[in-house]
Formats: structure tokens, C-alpha cells, sequence
């Protein structure tokens, strides 16, 4: 790093002083090679290096393949003889088929009914915001690009945050363990609002259930949903989190 890109002098103590004394009489060379960088520009290289890493392990193609003009006139098809059937029910259909497509993918490309059908995920979060919690993974890079996976819980009424776990592997039996220490005796909220992760398997679930507790999946064409369940937890949370692992030991 050259001497003009650093705009700040560092202010050293005496005892770095003589720590670094002691360096220069032991290795006279070490000038050459020392560098003092901000934390901030430790962070910034490590993104960019992770970046570049899992863009270089995910091969050339970045993005998912697309589908076939065909296929997507079929997901319409369905969507408009059959009005009733959400993105779920066409996508068994298809499986059933012998088709093998993401349900997040039939629901960006089916027709959807005109008008919100019963209450719309905005009253429904305005009307029960002190009943309800909201929960979601996501992923932690650590500085040698292992992914770690960090489970949130925050409920909605305040904002509150009630629980953070770090894990390399989000079990269907660990994530189930965590909503119990965080919800004891009484304190479990009325609803749960959660995306369609598969780490929730069946034993998350049912634990759920055993806590008194309605499950609420958010649906992969529920935007508004979206943005208001998932996008607080990431805002407040992710960004500090992150630093927290990458100074951790």
C-alpha cells in the first residue's frame, strides 16, 4: 500500500514504539514488507475476495438456466383454466409430469386472478404486529470463505430481537431448538412468519405446532410479504453481524 493512500497519520503509543523498534533490530528488512490498513479495508478485500471466489466455484454461468418458451406457456395455461390452484398445486402438477421446475418459477410465470383474494399480507401484518415473529437464515462468511448460517428471530410489535445462533449446519432439529429456548413457557408469539427454506423440515414443524404457535410461510410470489417480514431482519441485523463474525476468534 503507498504512503498517498493513507489519509490519516496513525497515532502510536510508546509501547508500539518500542514494539516496533524491536521488530526493526530483529528483521532490518521488515519496512519493506509492513503495511498499516484500516479495518474497513480488511472488510472491503475480504468481500471482494469472497465474491470472486464462489463467483470462480459456481463456474461461468452465473444465475439459474432458463426455461423454455414452451414451458412457460404451460405454467400460463394451467394458471388460467385452473384459477383456484396456487403456485404449490401447479407445481405438483407438473412434477407429476415429469417436469422438473422450481415453484418459485411457476410463480413468476402463471397468471394471477385479478384483485387480492380474502386479507392481504399488509392488513394482516397491521392488524397482528404485537402477535407476530418473524424468523430467516441467512448466510456468514467467515475469513477463510467457510459460510456459516446465522437464524434470527425478531418479533414485529417492537422490532424486538429475541434470539441469534450461528451454526455450519441449520438442522431441521437445531433450528426446532432454537424457537424453544427462545419462546418459553408463555412468551411464544400467535403467528410465524418464515420463507419456504427447506432446513424447516418436518421436526421444525412440529415443534411449531407443539408451541401453540399458527405457521405462516411466506409465498414465493408474496412481495409485500417479503419485504416487510424478511427485509427489517437483514436491514438491522446482517451487516453488524457480519462484522461481529469477522472479528470473532
Amino acid at each position: 500500500m503507498s504512503s498517498g493512500a493513507v489519509r490519516h497519520r496513525a497515532h502510536l503509543t510508546n509501547s508500539d514504539r518500542v514494539f516496533f523498534v524491536w521488530l526493526y533490530r530483529m528483521w532490518p528488512g521488515l519496512l519493506r514488507a509492513v503495511a498499516i490498513l484500516r479495518p474497513e479495508t480488511i472488510v472491503r478485500w475480504h468481500r471482494r475476495g469472497f465474491r470472486a471466489y464462489w463467483r470462480w466455484r459456481s463456474g461461468s454461468r452465473p444465475g439459474r438456466p432458463k426455461i423454455a418458451n414452451e414451458l412457460r406457456d404451460l405454467i400460463r395455461e394451467i394458471s388460467l383454466a385452473n384459477p383456484l390452484w396456487g403456485a404449490p398445486h401447479i407445481h405438483g402438477e407438473l412434477l407429476m409430469l415429469g417436469i422438473d421446475v422450481a415453484q418459485s418459477t411457476v410463480s413468476k410465470y402463471m397468471v394471477r386472478g385479478r384483485g387480492p383474494r380474502g386479507q392481504t399480507w399488509s392488513t394482516f401484518l397491521c392488524n397482528h404486529a404485537d402477535a407476530i415473529a418473524s424468523i430467516d437464515l441467512f448466510v456468514v462468511p467467515t475469513i477463510a470463505f467457510k459460510l456459516l448460517y446465522a437464524f434470527v428471530i425478531v418479533r414485529h410489535g417492537r422490532r424486538l430481537l429475541v434470539s441469534i445462533g450461528v451454526t455450519a449446519h441449520p438442522t431441521g432439529e437445531w433450528l426446532a431448538r432454537q424457537i424453544l429456548e427462545a419462546f418459553p413457557w408463555d412468551t411464544a408469539p400467535d403467528y410465524l412468519i418464515r420463507d419456504r427454506d427447506r432446513s424447516y423440515g418436518e421436526v421444525f414443524k412440529r415443534r411449531v405446532r407443539s408451541l401453540g404457535i399458527r405457521d405462516r410461510p411466506i409465498s414465493a410470489g408474496s412481495q409485500c410479504a417479503k419485504n416487510v417480514a424478511n427485509c427489517s431482519l437483514e436491514r438491522c441485523f446482517r451487516g453488524d453481524y457480519i462484522l461481529d463474525v469477522l472479528d470473532g476468534p
